[in-house]
């Protein structure tokens, strides 16, 4: 149904009769009887990916045949792609609990729809080889990057707390990974806050130590964010379904032909097909995507209370209205598991 905030996105009666019957294929037929219900031909998709992941992910798995077209936009955090979603240039996204979390706070014009589920293994606090540092402990007074607003800014403050220590006691210097990794490589930082490739580029070409990992940090879950507007449109609607059971079949191909998947990131990425395949033979749990549930909002909120104690947040954030669960059906349905 068209939100009644957006007069102008008025619907023919030919384009309603299609989303109706996409709606009913749906209930009746099964998850992926949307978008063969529909004529989503007309629709294009403006979807937000990381370097090395979703794009490389779908087209490896056999996935990107899609009955609509896919505009890839690559914004290489999850901050630009909410910001991207409220001023109406992306339709899908994704990211961690924590750009969410501000976005809660602030009320912004986004959904949660989905969560994937990831390595935390991968996400690490790591030192220089030469540093003078063997526990969070030995950060107080150091040099240490992160990246504001995401899981590196989390766990980065968890572990501090456990030390005994905050933001204070060290010299945080907030940088993108991309930038982070140079700072690391020119000596600029001891120690880095940081989550997937860029990490373990560090260790491999610059010696950098784990001194933590995310693990009993991080829940684990990701939120994919979407756009109201798109999630208010029939169409867009079953497109979007579409394209999360197409990712959800890619996730669980993934975990099975990881060597295939790590050729067409590294196609991307430019990171040596060996580093990506030691990454995922150390990696926490195997990747997946699935519904919106009561445990995953609980968690989302832990994070949102946690951030406010720490005084990252300015207020409260009460996360559980921007989670929308219309995704859930063909999700639990589709899921590999």
């Amino acid at each position: 149904m068209t939100s009644p905030l957006h007069p102008a996105h008025a619907w023919s009666r030919r384009r309603w009769l299609q989303a109706a019957s996409a709606a009913g294929a749906l209930g009746a037929a099964g998850p992926f009887a949307a978008a063969t219900a529909a004529d989503l031909s007309g629709v294009t998709l403006r979807i937000g990916t990381y370097k090395g992941l979703w794009r490389p992910l779908i087209e490896a798995s056999g996935q990107g045949r899609t009955p609509y077209k896919i505009d890839w936009r690559e914004l290489n955090n999850g901050v630009l792609h909410i910001e991207a979603i409220q001023g109406d240039a992306l339709d899908l996204g994704s990211g961690s609990e924590i750009p969410a979390t501000f976005a809660a706070r602030q009320k912004a014009k986004v959904r949660f729809v989905a969560v994937i589920h990831e390595d935390l293994n991968n996400q690490a606090t790591l030192a220089r080889k030469d540093a003078p540092i063997k526990t969070i402990a030995d950060f107080k007074g150091k040099r240490v990057g992160y990246v504001r607003a995401t899981t590196a800014h989390y766990y980065l403050s968890k572990q501090l707390a456990e030390a005994g220590l905050s933001f204070n006691d060290i010299q945080p210097i907030n940088l993108s990974p991309a930038d982070g990794l140079s700072a690391f490589a020119r000596g600029d930082l001891d120690a880095w806050a940081i989550y997937g490739y860029n990490g373990q580029l560090a260790r491999t070409q610059y010696g950098a130590r784990t001194i933590k990992t995310g693990k009993g940090y991080l829940s684990g879950n990701f939120p994919v964010y979407a756009n109201p507007r798109a999630v208010d449109d029939p169409l867009r609607h079953a497109a979007i379904t579409d394209f999360l059971l197409r990712l959800q079949r890619a996730y669980a191909w993934a975990n099975d032909n990881y060597l295939d998947y790590a050729k067409a990131q590294s196609a991307e990425t430019r990171v040596p097909v060996g580093d990506l395949i030691e990454l995922f033979n150390g990696r926490s749990n195997d990747y997946g995507l699935g519904p919106v549930t009561h445990a995953v909002v609980r968690s989302h909120q832990e994070v949102a209370d946690t951030f406010l104690k720490l005084g990252v947040l300015d207020g409260p954030a009460d996360v559980a209205p921007l989670w929308d669960r219309s995704f859930g059906p063909a999700l639990s349905r589709g899921n590999p598991a």
